[in-house]
């Protein structure tokens, strides 16, 4: 089996975190127009992915596994597999995954299994689960910070300390991207106004 992964080398670190299984062949590309050159590869893992890519990514051949928290297979390619990739979420043992066709979840586990990961799936919802529960801490974070209940560093310190959190909600906003997590809570709030992103959040992702 040829597994190709679009990536950059933080994410080939994070997903190779709990080894790799021997003897599979596994071609790293860091560059779009790379993709290109391997149109018969089994499975193409794309964890830069972004719709623009969704023409490029039609044309190859085999299954296609893309990092997509935010948007739904509904609304890339119901013949994908999507999957929470984003920063910091790679290092976990357990992925997050939607699919539409129940014959590309054996693959799918399969292919994960090489990297020493296991697949929950959910249904075809923006952010799954983690990145809904994460995104919602940083907003809240976002929220008590603008009422100056206390700073940056002595919130993260308390998240970590009181929750055993890795990073504490501006520390994850850094390494997730404020701009991603402002785009999941928009989404979100249209149907659900729980998710209403902090005006501060949304200031310091230059969007407001």
């Amino acid at each position: 089996m040829q597994i190709v992964v679009h990536c950059n080398e933080t994410q080939k670190e994070e997903l190779t975190s709990q080894g790799v299984q021997p003897g599979i062949n596994v071609i790293w590309v860091f560059e779009k127009v790379e993709l290109e050159r391997h149109k018969t590869a089994d499975v193409i893992i794309d964890l830069l992915f972004e719709n623009e890519k969704l023409y490029l990514l039609k044309g190859l051949r085999g299954l296609k596994i893309i990092n997509s928290v935010i948007d739904t297979l509904a609304e890339t390619d119901a013949s994908f597999v999507r999957f929470n990739g984003w920063p910091t979420f790679l290092n976990t043992h357990i992925l997050e995954a939607s699919a539409v066709h129940a014959d590309l979840k054996k693959l799918t586990e399969t292919v994960f299994s090489f990297f020493n990961k296991t697949v929950e799936w959910l249904s075809d919802e923006p952010g799954f689960v983690t990145a809904r529960v994460v995104s919602m801490v940083i907003n809240e974070a976002y929220f008590a910070l603008a009422e100056e209940v206390s700073i940056k560093e002595e919130i993260d310190l308390a998240m970590k300390l009181g929750t055993a959190y890795p990073f504490g909600p501006f520390e994850w906003s850094e390494k997730i991207g404020i701009k991603n997590i402002a785009a999941l809570l928009r989404k979100l709030s249209v149907q659900q106004p729980r998710y209403t992103p902090a005006p501060l959040l949304l200031q310091q992702a230059h969007l407001i």
